[in-house]
């Protein structure tokens, strides 16, 4: 069985944090799960849409099993680019899920499928347009205004999708982790009566900042270990 990249515990909203940390500026796409509770992880697969699923065929079948399929459709309105066949074609090609940046169809039947596909949304047209393609097909793939590459991994869930570099995938997974376990911390004092603002002592930072009005929030937090901003 394949080694997971990315722990399933982790949040992408933990490791948005943990790029902060690290020093790292995250790459968000707001693309939303086919149906809520789906989560992906694993290596990208960039691929860019020209109006034929064939492009789609021929990165599926260089694919390695757990890898994500990115697809660029430069967030195009007027079409949806995939639709359950290259879905499920992906699906039992042992990929991991697919991120569009741009719009799908056949929503019932990949539901069905329980195969996790994120999106911009649905709509029911399907491409028109056979533009010719270029040498960058399979190279990266544009989602909102950076680029996504083989080397990069994706983590999707119910809060979108975040594009994190191999480089520092290490560190980042260590720092959400700890910030994983801290805010899990934070929440059952919560719950049990003691609120954040009691943990944070937030009546001392507020006597702090009268004095000093360049005393940021997160600042403070750093200084008494309490941090959940960064």
């Amino acid at each position: 069985m394949q080694q997971a990249l990315l722990p399933a515990e982790l949040s992408t909203a933990n490791l948005a944090d943990a790029c902060l940390r690290v020093g790292v500026t995250p790459r968000f796409a707001p693309v939303v799960p086919i149906s809520a509770g789906l989560r992906v992880a694993g290596r990208a697969v960039p691929v860019r849409h020209y109006g034929s699923v064939d492009v789609f065929l021929e990165a599926i079948d260089q694919a390695s099993p757990g890898s994500v399929l990115v697809v660029d459709n430069a967030a195009r309105r007027d079409e949806a680019c995939i639709g359950d066949l290259v879905a499920l074609e992906a699906q039992q090609a042992s990929m991991a899920g697919i991120i569009i940046w741009g719009y799908h169809r056949d929503t019932a039947e990949i539901r069905e499928m329980g195969f996790p596909l994120f999106s911009l949304g649905a709509i029911a047209a399907g491409p028109m347009r056979a533009d010719p393609r270029d040498s960058e097909a399979f190279l990266s793939a544009n989602v909102g205004d950076f680029s996504v590459v083989a080397t990069d991994v994706v983590v999707a869930d119910d809060d979108g999708a975040l594009f994190l570099g191999e480089d520092c995938l290490e560190e980042l997974i260590r720092k959400a982790a700890e910030i994983r376990v801290t805010e899990q911390n934070q929440a059952e004092r919560a719950r049990r009566g003691t609120s954040l603002r009691e943990q944070f002592q937030f009546t001392e930072f507020l006597r702090r900042r009268s004095a000093d009005p360049a005393l940021t929030f997160r600042k403070y937090l750093r200084s008494i270990r309490g941090s959940i901003e960064e």
